[in-house]
């Protein structure tokens, strides 16, 4: 295993599935100045419902990139898009699942360096409960895990899946593997952060970074109208009480193990405060 020239304790945030336009606003109003002042060294973000709610472009791909998102991961939405197939391919901060076709274009695993220059790396795994078809994500990491290793040991897995059983055993599969095993896909952020041994952090969902006012990023009503009659309508996204889901790591850059995970959620309305408001105002950036 690679291991970086110098131990350093990397402090990298980790979002939730961005959601439209709300969850590309917040980021770009504020992320830039939650990651001074929280000295942040990465942020990596799951981009798959960024555009409308449903895949990515490279304009928003741009967008992230200059609001400070450093890696992203995707999931069942990747090409909902099609135009951003040729990011896909180009850019090393970017990556599919690594379960899916070999012939699907995209990276199978994405990575970066900190201003510091140590090597971090993020694969994405779709489960297959309740979901689409797709090579096994156990199979796939355990072959790729050795390939990442040539360069990084401080390896994050979004495992982007339904079942919370599939998000617990990849976790427990991973376990002094990779740094961290992170869900995402129901949008949902879960209480259960934890270290699981030998320095992996896991969570069984992330949450969402979009409008919470919502069901699940998308308007309510019709929705609920789609639900009650069966008649089909669009589901737009929501606008209201927008927030960032997700989990801070601390991770020895040298071992490549975490040693400790913080569950955050930041509020629209109180990073405004906290941003542009008076300084009495300014106790937004707490962890749950």
């Amino acid at each position: 295993m690679l291991q970086n020239n110098f131990s350093k304790s990397l402090k990298v945030l980790m979002l939730g599935d961005i959601v439209g336009s709300p969850g590309v606003n917040i980021l770009q109003n504020y992320l830039s100045a939650i990651k001074k002042s929280m000295s942040l060294d990465l942020v990596i973000a799951n981009a798959e419902n960024a555009a409308g709610g449903s895949g990515l472009t490279p304009s928003i791909f741009k967008k992230l990139k200059a609001a400070g998102v450093d890696l992203f991961t995707l999931g069942d939405h990747i090409y909902k898009k099609t135009e951003i197939i040729n990011t896909l391919i180009t850019e090393n901060c970017i990556c599919k699942p690594a379960n899916y076709p070999s012939s699907s274009p995209g990276r199978t695993f994405a990575f970066t360096n900190t201003m510091d220059g140590i090597t971090v790396a993020v694969v994405s795994l779709m489960g297959r409960t309740f979901m689409r078809p797709v090579d096994c994500p156990f199979s796939a990491v355990e072959k790729l895990i050795p390939e990442v290793n040539k360069i990084t040991n401080v390896i994050i897995v979004d495992i982007h899946a339904e079942a919370t059983s599939d998000k617990y055993l990849m976790g427990h599969f991973l376990k002094g593997k990779v740094s961290a095993v992170l869900g995402t896909h129901t949008h949902v952020q879960t209480a259960d952060e934890q270290i699981l041994g030998d320095g992996t952090a896991f969570i069984c969902d992330l949450g969402m970074t979009g409008p919470y006012d919502s069901v699940l990023g998308r308007s309510i009503e019709p929705v609920t109208a789609t639900t009650i009659s069966f008649l089909p309508n669009q589901f737009l996204v929501a606008s209201g009480d927008v927030r960032m889901s997700g989990v801070i790591l601390e991770i020895d850059s040298a071992t490549g193990k975490t040693q400790s995970i913080n569950r955050i959620q930041f509020f629209d309305k109180h990073l405004n405060e906290q941003f542009n408001g008076t300084e009495e105002k300014k106790t937004v950036l707490q962890h749950l």
